[in-house]
């Protein structure tokens, strides 16, 4: 059985970065795929040639084509630390000599002291906008370099740890932005116009906390946007920049998120609504929008989610190629014809094990300690037991989803006889604006309150509650150790992957550019110390009485190392199992295939050992 999930873990996903935009009308595609064990760039051409274009010793976050020209441009960090420098890559040299080493690139920034996060490449590719931090290490301010003369130039410096958005408009008189408002669960998308400084604020709401999210563009004057501004759900507005007039759409996203994207040319328009954590699609004319053509997907899964980029129409809006991940499959990367009605794909990872053979999770739900209903995904194993032990397993965020995405732990936990229960515990997106906010700063062991209502739950859903775990990374790993601390009869066991111990020390200990944006959501180390210590799982450490798994990287800036070595040590000197891996070449999380093969049956290894003695 340990084949079986090392074969899981060990499956190949790929996904989409850019379509090449070029007069010529010839398909061709950049994707990220871990083929080679970590993310690098490849190129899809139109004779449905996957041909490898970086092979360097780290993973490729981000690439870009550059318009008018055979080159991208990629974003490359080192070991986990997040401070990603940008390189040109020439397309043609790839092809013919092979994947470009890292002496292959050309360097466009060169200080590993900071980050820089590609914003956007002009429509005439004559620059490239990016966000860094090198200003003062905290705030990440827009630049631009331009790619004939290799000048850089701050455009915007207005603080924030602002974040990519859509990139350039149309007419490449602006580049959009995201930037985090005062409050948790606030953003604001900005324009900053190149070449004149101004800078929009489209559907600004300084008495409401809400998301504003990316411009899709329908002309140089024109958007739609996606919004919460005024109500729980983010509906989707056509927006005008010249009086900054906001029409909703018939469609107002009253049950779900909605998000837009358009073509280059902006006539056509396709919405992505988050269903319970799948993703669907809807297509139609930016003129007449509330006519659409639902998209069917090989089967239900995500299009779209902090790991995913968005789909990306051609041109002319007639394809639309967009990454499909799902419970059963990896991720990897479709097209859509408009005029024919058909879908092709375009890459084809070996899968590691028959789809067939996985399993295609139940929609659950529980009621918690106030009568919230709290959402969840039931994975039931393939074989084994007829009550199996459960494993409970919490995303990050805390402003994260679970959804309907291929995780090669969760089906191999389920291939070698575990259940597994998924659920989206208060403060998850993708349930309105008013689920999202329900453990924000002082409320934050409410969430935990709902561990407890998902294990009271676990007989109803024919599970072993006395053989239950938690397994969960980053904040996903909070919760695992606030649920041993603060619930330690429930809980047989914990896998804690970049976890936080004590949200003091964390809050302290994060990385600069981060500690604001964090404070928002978990309370301020100034005003909510007290609280902070006493939602800390190592301040209750004494309570503790499961074993604990922890995997963390040595590089990691969001969650220092220190948290999990300190709670270790303490743990350890109350004579508990705690079972530490430190990766020296990892940050938060784990990029790299070999560690992956060693942490991840090592802790399922762990779960036998306590779970199935």
């Amino acid at each position: 059985m340990t084949d079986v999930l090392r074969q899981l873990i060990a499956t190949r996903s790929t996904i989409l970065a850019d379509v090449d935009q070029g007069s010529d009308a010839r398909e061709r595609l950049l994707v990220r795929s871990n083929r080679t064990g970590t993310m690098q760039v490849f190129e899809l051409t139109a004779a449905g040639v996957l041909g490898q274009v970086t092979a360097l010793p780290e993973p490729v976050a981000t690439a870009r084509y550059v318009p008018g020209s055979r080159r991208a441009v990629i974003e490359v960090d080192a070991g986990g630390t997040e401070r990603h420098q940008l390189y040109l890559v020439d397309l043609d040299t790839a092809a013919a000599d092979g994947p470009a080493d890292i002496d292959g690139l050309t360097p466009l920034t060169r200080d590993p002291r900071y980050g820089h996060h590609v914003a956007g490449v002009a429509p005439d590719g004559s620059a490239v906008a990016y966000l860094s931090n090198r200003r003062n290490g905290v705030d990440f301010d827009l630049w631009t370099c331009d790619l004939g003369t290799g000048e850089h130039r701050c455009v915007y410096s207005g603080g924030g740890w602002c974040q990519p958005a859509s990139g350039y408009s149309p007419d490449g008189r602006w580049v959009a932005i995201v930037r985090p408002g005062p409050r948790p669960l606030d953003t604001e998308v900005l324009l900053v116009g190149i070449g004149t400084g101004l800078v929009q604020t489209p559907l600004a709401h300084p008495h409401e906390a809400a998301e504003v999210g990316s411009p899709a563009w329908i002309d140089a004057t024109r958007c739609f946007l996606s919004s919460n501004v005024g109500t729980d759900r983010a509906g989707v507005v056509s927006y005008a920049l010249a009086s900054g007039a906001a029409v909703p759409l018939g469609a107002r996203g009253e049950h779900w998120d909605a998000t837009p994207i358009t073509s280059r040319d902006g006539r056509t328009l396709v919405l992505i609504e988050n269903r319970n954590g799948a993703s669907w699609m809807s297509l139609g004319a930016s003129d007449a929008p509330d006519q659409r053509t639902d998209i069917a997907t090989v089967e239900p899964g995500v299009v779209v989610d902090p790991s995913i980029p968005p789909p990306v129409l051609s041109a002319d809006g007639r394809h639309l190629y967009y990454s499909l991940s799902t419970p059963r499959r990896a991720c990897e990367v479709f097209a859509y014809d408009r005029e024919s009605d058909r879908t092709r794909r375009l890459t084809d990872g070996p899968d590691a094990i028959d789809p067939d053979r996985l399993v295609t999770p139940e929609a659950a739900e529980v009621v918690s300690f106030d009568g919230e209903r709290i959402p969840l995904f039931v994975y039931r194993p393939t074989a084994g037991d007829a009550r199996p032990p459960v494993v409970v397993q919490i995303h990050g965020g805390p402003e994260g989803q679970s959804v309907l995405a291929f995780d090669a732990v969760v089906q191999g936990l389920a291939a070698v006889g575990y259940a597994v229960v998924v659920p989206n515990v208060r403060g998850s997106a993708g349930y309105g604006k008013r689920f999202s906010a329900l453990d924000d700063t002082t409320r934050r062991l409410d969430s935990v309150r709902d561990l407890g209502a998902v294990h009271a739950g676990l007989a109803a859903l024919g599970l072993d509650g006395s053989r239950a775990a938690l397994w969960g990374a980053s904040y996903g790993g909070y919760m695992v150790l606030a649920g041993l601390a603060f619930q330690p009869e429930l809980w047989a066991a914990g896998v804690d992957i970049v976890g936080i111990s004590d949200l003091v020390t964390f809050l302290e200990n994060t990385a600069d550019y981060r500690r604001a944006h964090r404070e928002r959501e978990y309370g301020s180390l100034a005003r909510d110390r007290d609280f902070l210590a006493r939602a800390s799982p190592l301040r209750h450490a004494d309570a503790i009485r499961a074993p604990l798994f922890l995997v963390h990287g040595r590089n990691d800036p969001r969650v220092p190392v220190s948290e999990a070595e300190q709670l270790v040590a303490t743990l350890r000197r109350r004579g508990l199992r705690a079972d530490l891996t430190v990766y020296d070449d990892e940050g938060h999380g784990l990029a790299r295939l070999a560690n992956r093969l060693d942490a991840y049956p090592r802790a399922v290894a762990f779960l036998d050992e306590v779970l199935r003695p």
